[in-house]
């Protein structure tokens, strides 16, 4: 093909995708369904022309567009990389990971069901061999869900749903390709009838290279942009290696899915990047990407459905009967997920409740789009499938394809009209009249200050003045009807504290976008406030303590890294685990104070000064609970704190001077050389301020030592040898530390935290400075508590050889065991024991 006409063609093809979006929008259709619709009638119109006798002036452009190279490769390995590395550094990692129940569900169990259901339903209706049939339930069975999480989006629907349907988007892709890739080497070598355990007996490999192989690319390349850290559209650059790379390796060097390796690779980039990367190249970097997947996403639709017409030529009767098939079992298998499957993960806590409302829309809006046509081309463009399989396969995807497009695709905002999804709820509705109301005020209040300070014409002024206000009136009047005036305190404070949690985190990527705060500890805390918000609409006000409660615990990982600390004694994990918590503890300090005047200037205007009250009142346990957290690790690691809050006040100095050189460059006191050499200034000093400082989890366990009371009486050099001996442990909420009738080899006081302690029913709590098991040391007896910390809890731990001769040489240690015996036997018992007598 002439160069300059594939040019033309691809530039037209811009065109048709920049005015598809607008289009989209007017006719109030997804994005996805305009796209092939475009695609399908130029794809018929460049047949039509070729065939037509009334004219040929058109035959040679419609020659050039029948004769795009577009192949599955293509597809495959130029656009999907794109797409999926995309997908994995826009979301939500660790919020994904609080629902990778539902999200496995449907992205994995889903594809399964459907492929088998799908599979064994048209064995059963036609004469296509059963290999054949699963093939086709593999390519019908990615659901592209980008509709219906669009839909969702603009009508507010919970965050939580919408991440679920984006996770379930990402791995579907996935785990229906490594599907496809199992039954097309069946079909190319001729195996009718595989058996399961032959069939998925390879997947360990596929998923397993996959994640090697992309974890080993990402590393790399992350390592690759630090040391480019001072040029970034080198960075850029190497991120646009890192997928394909990915994709390549895993398929051709390793026989690995590509598909994993991208996700891995990404999924490995979103969660270190922000640590090593400078915060304002990694939204440059999310958006190069953004831009890069709207483009691969648009010619990737509309590429295939130049394809439709072709695919469809050879449509026979009976073919329509087979299509119907497929529907009807790909939405029986995935109304069964919903349905069935999904509600029972929700009884077994597994699972947030999903509403059938959303479960409905789910179930309608799983298009199909342009990875089903793709891998239904790969098998078109193979040699070794008989030519009738491919006609069958070819049409039984594309038909199914166009039904979902077409069918569900034009009536899927209908659909959720009818649901009742696109109204507010009574509750909101009557908020939006107060909002509306305060708003209106607060605005006029501007407008008159405005006017005032320009002088303007006093007529005009008073006309516009009268026409605000009767506007203003309406509000204020409909604000004070009576259906607004019966909203319930108790829902006031749900919508207050969603308002609240909402402008946290306004507050948070306002400091990130300032660089007051990385990237990895504004994603941390970010995703913190998404569970308040999650919590409170859910739970009101206790859900919203409770996911307050669970911000300040330690990650699902702790136990992972405190087992590497506790056991094999490799300190780097926790390490970095404490530093992350010490910085992001100071950050939410700092932000929550701020909200104070959020409650008061904002929310006690539109719910009420009692609802303001106890807004204040939650928002300062919040803080009293981070400053215990906070405080609790001042006392292991004394001094940290501050050199965290000097490197705070270091960067957010940087922040300031870049403004005002900023000012100073735009009012015209400085020129662009100057201002040039002044920014690299900056950004060397930058540099080297957003180091963090290490944490040595060692170093200051001396200090702590000398502030037990327990310990007031030794001796520099008898310090001393104890902090050699003393270990470090780190404890969970809700860890258990010791069982009842365990053996005793080790004594543990409380650095910070607490714990509690079960002895014959009795609880007791212990805090900093207390100790426990010295009882069953001292008399060699089984331990008679069980002792769980309540709260993330660091111990010291003694064992008994050490513990026993700092008793002799310590007179308030042996007072406070002592003191910590009850009962007549006990205290005869420790009377007895001759390191207790010596005093």
């Amino acid at each position: 093909m002439d160069i300059a006409l594939l040019i033309s063609i691809t530039a037209l093809l811009f065109l048709v995708i920049a005015a598809a979006e607008p289009l989209a929008a007017r006719l109030s259709l997804p994005y996805s369904v305009i796209l092939a619709c475009l695609g399908i009638l130029i794809g018929a119109g460049a047949i039509f022309f070729l065939r037509t006798d009334l004219t040929d002036a058109l035959n040679p452009v419609a020659e050039a567009i029948l004769a795009l190279p577009i192949r599955s490769n293509v597809f495959l390995y130029v656009f999907l990389p794109t797409l999926l590395f995309q997908a994995t550094l826009g979301m939500n990692v660790r919020r994904m990971f609080d629902d990778w129940v539902p999200i496995l569900t449907l992205a994995v169990v889903a594809v399964v069901a459907a492929t088998l259901m799908i599979g064994y339903a048209l064995a059963w209706v036609s004469d296509l061999p059963l290999v054949v049939c699963l093939l086709v339930g593999s390519i019908v069975s990615t659901t592209d869900p980008s509709a219906v999480v669009g839909i969702f989006r603009s009508l507010s629907a919970p965050r939580r749903l919408s991440r679920i349907i984006e996770g379930e988007s990402l791995l579907n892709d996935a785990a229906a390709i490594a599907l496809f890739g199992l039954f097309m080497s069946f079909v190319m070598l001729g195996v009718p009838d595989p058996s399961f355990s032959q069939a998925f007996s390879q997947f360990p490999m596929l998923i397993g290279g996959g994640v090697i192989t992309g974890l080993l690319v990402a590393r790399m390349a992350l390592l690759l942009m630090q040391w480019f850290s001072r040029y970034e559209l080198a960075q850029l650059s190497v991120s646009v290696a890192v997928p394909y790379l990915a994709y390549v390796g895993a398929e051709q060097m390793f026989g690995a899915s590509g598909v994993i390796a991208v996700v891995a690779a990404g999924l490995t980039l979103n969660l270190t990047g922000p640590g090593h990367l400078s915060p304002a190249f990694w939204t440059n970097l999310r958006e190069e990407w953004d831009l890069l997947a709207h483009w691969a996403g648009a010619l990737i639709f509309i590429l295939a459905a130049l394809l439709i017409p072709r695919l469809m030529g050879e449509v026979r009767p009976g073919d329509y009967a087979l299509i119907l098939v497929v529907i009807l079992a790909a939405f029986v298998a995935r109304a069964l997920i919903l349905f069935g499957l999904l509600p029972l993960l929700t009884l077994m806590r597994l699972s947030p409740r999903v509403e059938r409302p959303y479960r409905v829309a789910i179930l309608w809006g799983g298009l199909r789009g342009a990875v089903t046509l793709a891998l239904a081309l790969a098998v078109t463009e193979s040699q070794s499938v008989p030519v009738e399989t491919k006609r069958l396969v070819g049409i039984l995807a594309t038909g199914f394809t166009l039904f979902t497009l077409m069918v569900q695709g034009t009536t899927l905002r209908w659909v959720i009209g009818r649901l009742g999804l696109d109204r507010l709820s009574p509750l909101d509705a009557a908020l939006s009249n107060q909002v509306i109301a305060v708003a209106l005020q607060t605005v006029r209040e501007e407008v008159a200050t405005t006017a005032e300070s320009y002088e303007l014409t006093r007529e005009t002024v008073r006309s516009e003045a009268k026409r605000f206000a009767e506007r203003l009136d309406s509000a204020v009047a409909r604000a004070e009807s009576d259906d607004n005036t019966k909203i319930l305190d108790r829902d006031r404070i749900t919508l207050g504290l969603i308002a609240l949690a909402a402008h946290e985190r306004e507050a948070i990527l306002t400091r990130f976008r300032e660089r007051a705060i990385s990237s990895r500890l504004s994603e941390r805390i970010l995703s913190d406030v998404d569970r308040l918000i999650e919590g409170a609409r859910v739970g009101g006000r206790n859900g919203y303590q409770r996911a307050a409660r669970r911000s300040l615990r330690y990650g699902s990982t702790f136990r992972i890294v405190a087992f590497l600390h506790n056991r094999l004694h490799i300190a780097g994990p926790m390490a970095r685990m404490t530093a992350d918590r010490f910085e992001a503890l100071l950050a939410k300090r700092l932000i929550m104070r701020d909200l104070h005047g959020f409650i008061d200037n904002r929310i006690r205007r539109i719910h009420g000064r009692r609802v303001a009250e106890l807004l204040h009142e939650l928002l300062n346990r919040r803080v009293e609970a981070v400053e215990t957290a906070l405080e609790g690790l001042r006392l292991q690691y004394p001094g940290y704190a501050e050199e965290l809050e000097r490197r705070f006040i270091r960067r957010t100095a940087l922040r300031l001077e870049e403004h005002e050189y900023n000012a100073m460059r735009e009012d015209g006191l400085i020129g662009a050389e100057l201002h040039m050499a002044l920014m690299a200034d900056i950004g060397r000093r930058r540099q080297k301020a957003e180091g963090r400082p290490a944490l040595d989890l060692a170093m200051r366990k001396n200090e702590l030592v000398r502030q037990f009371p327990l310990f007031a009486d030794l001796d520099e050099g008898e310090l001393k040898r104890l902090t050699r001996v003393l270990k470090t442990r780190y404890y969970n909420a809700g860890k258990v530390i010791s069982r009842k009738d365990s053996p005793a080899r080790s004594v543990f006081f409380v650095a910070s935290g607490a714990v509690e302690q079960e002895i014959a029913g009795q609880t007791t709590r212990l805090g900093r400075g207390d100790m426990f098991g010295q009882m069953s040391v001292l008399t060699r007896k089984p331990r008679r508590a069980q002792i769980t910390a309540i709260t993330p809890t660091s111990l010291l731990e003694l064992d008994e050889l050490a513990f026993r001769r700092v008793l002799k040489r310590s007179k308030a240690l042996r007072q406070a065991v002592r003191d910590s015996v009850s009962g007549k036997t006990k205290i005869e018992e420790a009377a007895r024991l001759p390191e207790l007598s010596l005093d």
